[in-house]
């Protein structure tokens, strides 16, 4: 993962991405044990374009290309991994912008807070990830506080009691 990681840099250095952050499964491993997960969730801020309403990932697609990556399903590998590239809806996008610093084998990168990625993963809704969800909640230190702001803000919060009650309350 460190030499997609090193890709990623380099695509953000050189303006083909304004951002981006670590989302998804591989963001859930760094809160809780261990889980299968296949891919790496890339959540990207695009340059600004002149119609703010296309989101083209085209310059961004033509340099992995030239780079030799290739496309595999609805991933392009990078370096052995498969990547999928997410552009930022607004939740996602305040969560590249609060995401954490890391430090992954002397790779910087930046990875999703728990509690952004609990909301990220609340409004997905599937099966598998509501259940990285209770492992987050279970497994982890949250800031409750923190997540029901979010989960407001978003209006995912009754979404999320209806699951797991009222565990934003917790640890208060």
């Amino acid at each position: 993962m460190k030499k997609t990681l090193l890709v990623l840099n380099h695509l953000k250095k050189a303006k083909f991405i304004e951002d981006y952050a670590i989302g998804g499964g591989i963001a859930a491993i760094f809160y809780i044990e261990p889980i299968l997960t296949y891919d790496l969730d890339i959540f990207i801020i695009l340059p600004q374009t002149k119609d703010k309403k296309i989101i083209d990932l085209t310059p961004l697609f033509e340099e992995l290309n030239k780079r030799g990556y290739e496309w595999k399903g609805e991933h392009i590998i990078i370096e052995g991994m498969p990547v999928q590239f997410i552009p930022a809806d607004e939740l996602e996008t305040e969560a590249i912008h609060n995401a954490q610093d890391i430090d992954y084998e002397g790779t910087k990168t930046k990875l999703f807070s728990a509690e952004h990625l609990i909301a990220v993963l609340i409004k997905a809704g599937r099966t598998k990830d509501i259940e990285k969800v209770e492992k987050i909640l279970e497994q982890s230190t949250i800031d409750h506080n923190k997540l029901e702001t979010i989960l407001v803000k978003y209006k995912l919060l009754s979404k999320f009691k209806q699951r797991f009650g009222n565990q934003t309350n917790e640890k208060r």
